[in-house]
């Protein structure tokens, strides 16, 4: 077991062949209604995972785009990442792909308010601090996570913004936490129940399964096929790509080789006359070669189950 999440009150007891439910009510401190409960949601688990993949469906790409500029609005150009996420969705679709760009400047998203730091399972799927078809529910809940969990591909494209990956980027990857393991909670009047969570990770630490896909945490980008764009002035591009290539592997994607790219002008020009350069001939045959291997990965995984892919389910 990894060190992440480790519970050193469960560690005695993780290696026990078989664990009743005499025993799990008396370790947790819960009733058998609640021990239900958690070993429902468990079922959900599974049942969720042996219904994942698009195997018979045609191949689903989308395309996330993290600009702030338009230019119907303030900066009035539009943006030199999205240009060549456009690009690279054009060679997908001309790949056979079904294609969406989705830029996050027109969806309503809320920022995450980090209940995952408390425990795995304070935080949920769908995100209970904006419960999905309610007033409280935003457009992250309602539309961009089941987009998401169609896609066979995601390709994600970016300016930098200060050294690093743009603000909406980073609110968007925030949020995607609720796919990265959530579940269920375990007690949906009061979903933030502090106390009863903690005993629902427990439960998951003691009962997970690696060998039975969705018995413990559920890692819904597992497996999904995925490409990096940047755009910028300087060399925070490469500052940019590492952040969300190291964000995306934890989160489970597959990145196929030259799956990034940065498309960057010099200092010694004004940033006005950076679109010349970032959008030229070069940088846009690179956007389609990622297309290129993105479709060709994405084709040659979909002959594995996602769940074939290895994590340790009792903790994240």
């Amino acid at each position: 077991m990894s060190n992440a999440g480790y519970c050193s009150e469960c560690a005695g007891v993780l290696s026990q062949p078989k664990i009743t439910d005499e025993y799990l009510m008396d370790f947790l401190d819960v009733d058998r209604i609640t021990l239900k409960r958690f070993q429902d949601i468990q079922k959900a688990g599974i049942e969720e995972a042996g219904r994942s993949g698009r195997r018979d469906a045609k191949i689903k790409a989308i395309g996330i785009s993290g600009s702030a500029r338009d230019k119907f609005d303030t900066a009035a150009e539009d943006s030199n990442s999205e240009f060549l996420l456009k690009e690279c969705m054009k060679e997908l679709d001309h790949l056979g792909a079904e294609t969406e760009v989705i830029p996050l400047r027109k969806y309503d998203i809320k920022p995450c308010k980090a209940c995952y730091s408390t425990a795995n399972t304070q935080c949920h799927f769908y995100c209970s601090c904006y419960p999905k078809g309610t007033a409280a529910g935003d457009d992250m809940s309602n539309i961009l996570y089941d987009k998401v969990l169609e896609a066979d591909i995601i390709i994600f494209a970016t300016p930098v913004n200060n050294f690093k990956i743009s603000s909406y980027m980073a609110l968007f990857l925030d949020r995607c936490i609720s796919l990265d393991g959530s579940l269920q909670p375990a007690d949906p009047e009061d979903p933030k129940n502090r106390e009863l969570n903690i005993k629902h990770m427990k439960f998951i630490m003691l009962t997970a399964d690696d060998n039975v896909p969705g018995s413990g945490f559920i890692r819904r980008f597992i497996g999904k096929t995925t490409g990096i764009i940047s755009t910028g002035h300087e060399e925070g591009t490469s500052m940019a790509i590492s952040s969300l290539f190291m964000t995306l592997n934890h989160y489970g994607v597959i990145f196929p080789p030259w799956s990034n790219m940065y498309a960057m002008s010099s200092i010694d020009y004004p940033t006005f006359r950076d679109r010349d350069f970032v959008t030229g001939g070069q940088f846009i045959d690179d956007a389609k070669k990622i297309a290129q291997n993105a479709m060709k990965a994405a084709t040659v995984t979909r002959g594995l189950g996602r769940f074939e892919w290895k994590y340790d389910y009792s903790s994240n």
